[in-house]
């Protein structure tokens, strides 16, 4: 009996695990058994993979061949094993040396044909390889440039399995074998993004953008359809600083996980934004067996766009409860559980009634108050006891078609920087980097503002703030100290962080 082992990358969420792919061949009549507890898709590899190799004229092994899938008490998903799988059964037969083997990791979709397709989630993997001490991989050709944003592991890229084999052989094919140090892509270049300067009118909802952006801090537009609440929703990710080389790949890998396109390493913050038919599974994550990320993490380290919030379903809006709090979110099945970072920024946009008009001047709403109440309570108290900015958008007053342009993002974008600054040398040697990640606890101990209070011991009173919206108050008062460039916040900054959490309650808050 002839034995060789290939590695491939198991994921449990964005988290890699090495797999050892064992091949053994002979000792029964001809047939191939795969054990190690693959899914569906994986068990079909062996039709594949038997399939593949006849098309590039070779022969499969006419003997008993047995793939063993190490650790066998994980649960293997995915068809990113087909590469693996044939290495191993062609070096057990002796078509392939197997000296390449051992330090490298092998990731791909066999076609019928021979052909390496492109999988999910290979940024990921390759991260999981390189902190194996794996120091190869063997890829599809069109994802080269995904694999080679991992600095120090050593990449070729194959169009077929003939491609492979060569490489194994260790004769060069054309255009194929690339070291992620020497030739990493550049930057993906954000495409033209959109403009704050396309937004008419709305100063303090766009006020209300900035605060949000420089703290990062939840926010809810509401009032009436037309009024712009999804144009400054969608500029948000326009006036967010850049990502870290850290976060930017970890942002790519969960893309990539996802089954998005990565076509370089983007350094703006991702802006997912779920139509409100979403279930629950979609919005949060979900699967059969190892749960996929859902747009909550594909969201992570950027924005979460709810467009006509109440429309989604109430299932699905409560699933966020821990996700905003926690910054990540836990999927269990019977076969196991993954945990996915969710640590994103949410906006909420919302019309006041099923037909839009119901606080518009001028115009006739039809809606009943009983209809209006239920629009209404279609997000929760606890989802809203969540959001740090309630801002309604009134209907313009006059026609914004003039040739004047409102302020550029790129203004907007610069006090947010230096308010994200000041954040960063306040916060120093703690675990956050914004006034919205501050715990309550820190926040009353040693970021206490010396005045202010009494107005939110009033609110607290008349039971218009819960402890949890103290502490947001709060946080919204330091990221107005941070944009005047003060120290501490002072009394106004307080009542202001109080008016811009009350929302539509602004008459009686103070």
């Amino acid at each position: 009996m002839s034995l060789a082992i290939a590695t491939s990358i198991g994921l449990i969420g964005v988290r890699g695990v090495p797999i050892e792919i064992e091949a053994a061949i002979g000792g029964g009549l001809p047939r191939t058994i795969l054990v190690g507890l693959p899914d569906t898709a994986l068990y079909e590899a062996r039709d594949r993979c038997r399939a593949a190799v006849a098309s590039s004229g070779l022969a499969w092994p006419a003997q008993l061949v047995t793939i063993n899938l190490s650790p066998a008490s994980l649960p293997k998903t995915g068809s990113h094993y087909d590469v693996g799988i044939v290495a191993a059964v062609l070096a057990a037969s002796g078509v392939v040396p197997a000296e390449l083997l051992p330090a490298t990791v092998f990731l791909g979709e066999l076609g019928l044909d021979g052909r390496l397709r492109p999988v999910r989630g290979l940024l990921p993997a390759l991260l999981g390889a390189r902190a194996a001490g794996l120091v190869r991989a063997i890829v599809p050709m069109p994802q080269v440039g995904e694999a080679s944003l991992v600095e120090g592991m050593t990449v070729w890229g194959a169009r077929s399995l003939a491609d492979m084999v060569e490489i194994l052989h260790g004769r060069p094919v054309p255009v194929s074998a690339v070291s992620a140090e020497d030739t990493a892509p550049a930057p993906e270049n954000a495409a033209p993004g959109k403009d704050l300067a396309d937004v008419s009118g709305q100063p303090d909802a766009r006020w209300a953008l900035e605060v949000a952006a420089a703290g990062r801090h939840h926010v809810f537009f509401h009032g009436a359809p037309g009024a712009g609440k999804t144009l400054l929703a969608e500029r948000l990710p326009g006036i967010l600083p850049e990502l870290g080389l850290g976060e930017a790949l970890e942002v790519t890998a969960i893309r990539s996980l996802a089954g998005l396109a990565v076509e370089g390493l983007s350094r703006r913050p991702p802006l997912s934004s779920p139509h409100h038919s979403a279930s629950v599974a979609s919005l949060v994550g979900g699967g059969p067996r190892m749960p996929m990320p859902g747009a909550i993490s594909v969201a992570h380290r950027g924005v979460l766009f709810l467009d006509e919030a109440p429309e989604f379903s109430p299932r699905a809006l409560e699933a966020l409860r821990v996700p905003l709090e926690s910054g990540e979110v836990t999927l269990s099945r019977a076969a196991g559980q993954v945990t996915y970072p969710a640590r994103f920024q949410l906006v909420l946009a919302a019309n006041p009634c099923p037909c839009g008009y119901a606080t518009t001047p001028g115009s006739e709403c039809r809606c009943t108050p009983l209809t209006i109440r239920r629009y209404a309570e279609r997000l929760s108290g606890p989802i809203l006891d969540r959001i740090d900015i309630q801002q309604q958008l009134r209907p313009l007053r006059r026609a914004y078609l003039t040739d004047e342009r409102a302020e550029p993002s790129a203004a907007v974008a610069e006090r947010v920087r230096l308010a994200r600054e000041r954040q960063g040398w306040r916060l120093a040697g703690t675990p956050w980097s914004t006034n919205g990640e501050v715990p309550g606890a820190h926040l009353r101990r040693d970021l206490a503002p010396r005045e202010g209070t009494d107005v939110l011991d009033r609110a607290v009173s008349r039971g218009q703030l819960s402890a949890r919206g103290v502490d947001k108050v709060l946080r919204v008062a330091w990221t107005l100290c941070d944009l005047a460039g003060r120290d501490q916040p002072s009394g106004s900054d307080v009542r202001t962080a109080l008016l811009m959490r009350l929302g539509h309650e602004l008459s009686s808050a103070v």
